[in-house]
């Protein structure tokens, strides 16, 4: 399962690096794709916020169980702020598309913040939390995880050779564009 999540991690990573080029095309005064932007936020709230995040947090509490720490609510905090974000960050992007005028600088803020907090929160979790999973988990743990987690458990929608439309154009700018 952890090994799960590290892979959804170097995923999201990609997706992280497409968006801060978008940023800074859109910050150089550069036109943006902005359907492909949507794209990307739309695969981190379907996929991460909807199966990633809740096995994280499946995960969590069963360690804290286990070692009886109290936890400290910053996982679920961070999540529940991503997911805010990401709904803003949506909300705009669908106006530009629908023809809605929205500053330049309000996307350019609301992108910026929301691969800020993507990356920060994904180093929270590399450096404190998945350690503490590997230090405190067995074997027999990660089994019983595993049981927990089967209804959050969804294959990604794009990094997967099964349905090839779901963000098949997405899908493809990752396959042969060098994300500029």
């Amino acid at each position: 399962m952890l090994q799960r999540l590290m892979r959804d991690h170097k995923h999201i990573a990609i997706l992280l690096n497409i968006l801060s080029n978008k940023l800074t095309r859109l910050a150089e005064g550069n036109g943006v794709n902005f359907n492909l932007v949507r794209d990307i936020v739309e695969y981190m709230q379907g996929y991460a916020e909807h199966s990633h995040h809740p096995l994280e947090d499946i995960i969590f509490d069963y360690y804290s169980n286990k070692t009886g720490l109290a936890n400290c609510g910053q996982l679920y905090n961070e999540h529940h702020r991503l997911a805010e974000a990401s709904g803003a960050l949506v909300y705009s992007l669908n106006m530009i598309l629908s023809d809605v005028v929205i500053s330049r600088d309000k996307l350019i803020n609301d992108l910026k913040e929301y691969i800020e907090l993507q990356q920060l929160h994904m180093q929270y979790e590399e450096r404190e939390v998945f350690p503490n999973f590997v230090k405190a988990l067995d074997n027999n743990d990660w089994q019983k995880i595993t049981v927990l987690c089967q209804n959050r458990l969804i294959e990604d929608p794009l990094f997967n050779d099964n349905d090839k439309t779901i963000f098949e154009d997405l899908r493809t700018y990752i396959e042969h564009a060098d994300n500029k």
